[in-house]
């Protein structure tokens, strides 16, 4: 279904139409011309400028939490991703949130990521309580970590991010799987 929360710029192209009716309409009985006529145009305009600021729609609140997520982890951060993590947090190699925190406190302690920066989220298989999506993020690693020792500085990773929607709590991270570093597959259970 189309959601204008979503698409603020369709209703700025309605006031665009609306416009040209007003000064069609202007043109054709100038008689009826009103001062108030060219707010209608502008009136649209801002309701969708105003729809968009204050409404924040589910995709809005998932692209919090990423940002979120990647400031804690490039701010070394483990009560911020704590905060993000669904109590039934489960992945591949970590079967708890209490083991991707450990896990966490462990790869941030050792100083191996240096900034890691968003390059682009898909997001899929998106319903009322659960979310999928595809999170490509640019790791810059510390000059003395084993990745940038052992393979290069940088990398570009892909993961897929479950999320689950939870009463008074928002959407949480349920789960995080490890795809690919600069386009090669890999797993979690390939990661030191």
């Amino acid at each position: 279904m189309f959601d204008f929360f979503e698409q603020p710029y369709t209703l700025i192209g309605g006031a665009v139409l609306v416009l040209f009716g007003v000064l069609t309409f202007r043109s054709v009985l100038p008689e009826k011309r009103r001062w108030w006529q060219f707010l209608l145009p502008v009136a649209l305009a801002g309701s969708a400028f105003g729809l968009d600021a204050l409404v924040e729609t589910d995709r809005e609140q998932i692209d919090a939490v990423i940002n979120v997520g990647i400031a804690a982890v490039g701010a070394k951060d483990i009560a911020g991703i704590e905060r993000i993590v669904s109590p039934d947090y489960k992945d591949s190699v970590r079967g708890s949130k209490e083991r991707l925190l450990y896990y966490c406190r462990q790869a941030l302690t050792r100083n191996q990521v240096v900034q890691a920066r968003k390059k682009g989220v898909r997001l899929q298989n998106m319903s009322e309580s659960s979310a999928t999506a595809n999170l490509f993020v640019q790791m810059i690693f510390d000059k003395n970590s084993y990745f940038a020792e052992n393979y290069k500085p940088s990398a570009q990773i892909r993961v897929d991010v479950k999320f689950e929607k939870r009463p008074g709590a928002g959407w949480l991270v349920r789960g995080i799987e490890l795809r690919s570093i600069d386009g090669q597959a890999f797993s979690w259970r390939q990661i030191r």
